[in-house]
């Protein structure tokens, strides 16, 4: 397989059997459907020289065309709920080093559950990993909210409630004291051939690309629908443009 050097691509995964809001992907969300805010991010960044689709769904391929987005077709046993993702980078990358006998050094995973994408943070994660030849994948990363940090989560067995990491958080018992912790943003990032040796979509060395706690915001559900109308409502998150 030969690798196109500096070369960036956009994977976005859009597999049409959501369970928890029937053909997510295209749900409309502040005025257009979900997928697009993907589309607009990649495109303003000038950063992701090719757009793929991997699906499996006419629906979702029919609005890919009309969006001018390349559509990979891929198969059933791949958009199962089940279906990790590194098997679907896989059949696309098998699939165009086949085709083309090429393939970009980068991918981007872009998740039409993450809308608050924005341009600049698409550049700066890009930039940032080809920038560093001794990292195999970037991640943006937003600031773990305290009352989530691991050293304040509980288990709760039989009724009863006791902190996960007892110890730890005796040492470490209020937010000064303790390491900050992260949670995934809104985007990766990763060398595709990192990715195929290491069996991971999250191929180590990663960096990491901080960005605003709310535009790391995940749209899984119906509740999370008005959650977002929320924050855009509010000024706490933006969308592309």
């Amino acid at each position: 397989m030969k690798i196109i050097g500096g070369a960036c691509w956009g994977l976005i995964p859009a597999r049409g059997g959501s369970k928890s809001i029937p053909l997510k992907n295209l749900v409309p969300f502040a005025g257009r459907p979900l997928l697009d805010y993907q589309v607009l991010a990649a495109r303003a960044s000038d950063r992701v020289e090719r757009l793929i689709c991997s699906t499996d769904d006419d629906r979702i391929a029919g609005h890919c065309a009309e969006l001018a987005v390349e559509v990979h077709r891929r198969p059933a046993e791949l958009a199962t709920d089940d279906t990790p993702v590194l098997a679907v980078i896989e059949h696309l990358l098998g699939d165009l080093a086949e085709r083309e006998g090429t393939v970009a050094e980068c991918l981007a995973l872009l998740q039409p559950t993450s809308p608050f994408l924005l341009a600049e943070q698409v550049r700066a994660t890009v930039d940032a990993l080809l920038a560093d030849p001794a990292a195999a994948s970037a991640q943006t990363v937003i600031a773990c909210p305290h009352n989530h940090h691991a050293l304040n989560q509980r288990l709760v067995r039989d009724g009863r409630v006791s902190f996960r990491f007892a110890e730890e958080r005796s040492k470490a018992y209020n937010k000064q004291s303790k390491e900050r912790h992260f949670l995934f943003g809104n985007l990766l990032v990763f060398r595709c051939q990192a990715a195929l040796e290491q069996q991971t979509p999250f191929p180590g060395p990663s960096l990491a690309v901080e960005i605003p706690q709310f535009q790391g915001f995940d749209l899984d559900g119906p509740d999370d629908l008005r959650l977002g109308q929320a924050l855009l409502d509010a000024g706490l998150a933006h969308l592309p443009e």
